[in-house]
């Protein structure tokens, strides 16, 4: 497992970095690649404007699946409203609410845990098809 500190924005570039070589030595295609860093971007972003720090933890999965899991977490104001975060073009912060749904259709696994005034932890996986 690697664990990844993001608290300045030049973070956020190291953890999609750092996600997407890893993705390419365990063999993910250049497609899933690129969608295994462009999910990190946005979430490692998020933690990083909305928590203004936090971490990403990159671990290599083997059962049930064979890929990697991604954990982005957070000691933040938290998601209120989780639901409402994951519709497409909702922004607690007048972007274009892209960040969690957009996240979420790159994976295959997506779990979101938030408390507010607690941070929140997303996990996300692709998995390797053989």
């Amino acid at each position: 497992m690697i664990v990844l500190q993001i608290k300045e924005e030049v973070d956020i570039v190291g953890v999609r970095t750092t996600a997407r070589s890893i993705a390419r030595e365990i063999g993910f295609g250049l497609v899933d690649q690129t969608r295994i860093s462009t999910a990190c971007s946005e979430l490692a972003r998020n933690v990083f404007l909305y928590a203004g720090e936090g971490e990403a933890r990159i671990e290599e999965l083997e059962n049930p699946h064979s890929g990697l899991r991604i954990t982005f977490t957070d000691k933040g104001p938290g998601i209120e409203d989780i639901e409402l975060a994951m519709k497409d073009g909702w922004s607690s912060s007048n972007s274009m609410g892209k960040g969690l749904p957009g996240a979420k259709r790159l994976c295959d696994h997506m779990e979101i845990h938030s408390k507010s005034g607690q941070g929140t932890t997303v996990i996300i996986e692709k998995w390797l098809l053989q």
